[in-house]
């Protein structure tokens, strides 16, 4: 992976967030916390879980261990996630901003929130986190749909129709 695929990925992670808050924030508050199923329960936790890792992977990219995830994901409304998730990208984007090929290959050491050590290329790191965000923003999908509204397109080639990069 080159430096401009995974600034695409990234413009790509940003434009899909922010779809997809934009369509939570048009359910009832109720709906929005509502416990409906799935891997965090509902919109709130499952949104809240997205935005909160991708702060912890900046951390980790500026090589901090952040012990736990921020208390502020746990009970967000999406206009307050809006507000957290404008600083993190501007923060990712600070930090992309600086990368040179050779970067991405770099390995970076964290400990994780259980403890536990690990170390993977950069480049690894970036990638995943946009699977993440990816595969949550999904649940999140689902979840909105059960919320009875209609979640927006979030596919990368929706993405690219529109002419972004």
């Amino acid at each position: 992976m080159q430096i401009p695929d995974i600034l695409n990925l990234f413009a790509y992670d940003c434009w899909a967030n922010a779809r997809l808050l934009r369509a939570a924030g048009e359910l009832s508050p109720d709906r929005y916390a509502a416990e409906l199923g799935g891997s965090f329960g509902s919109v709130r936790n499952t949104l809240g879980h997205i935005v909160a890792v991708e702060w912890l992977y900046l951390r980790r990219w500026l090589g901090e261990s952040p012990s736990a995830l921020p208390d502020w994901a746990k009970s967000a409304d999406p206009a307050a996630l809006r507000r957290k998730l404008d600083e993190i990208e501007a923060g990712q984007k600070a930090f992309l901003a600086t990368l040179k090929p050779t970067d991405l290959e770099r390995p970076l050491r964290y400990t994780n929130i259980a403890g536990k050590k690990f170390e993977y290329p950069l480049g690894d790191l970036l990638f995943h986190l946009v699977n993440h965000s990816t595969h949550h923003r999904g649940q999140a999908a689902a979840l909105i749909r059960q919320a009875g509204a209609a979640p927006p397109s979030i596919d990368f080639l929706d993405f690219r129709s529109e002419g972004k990069q």
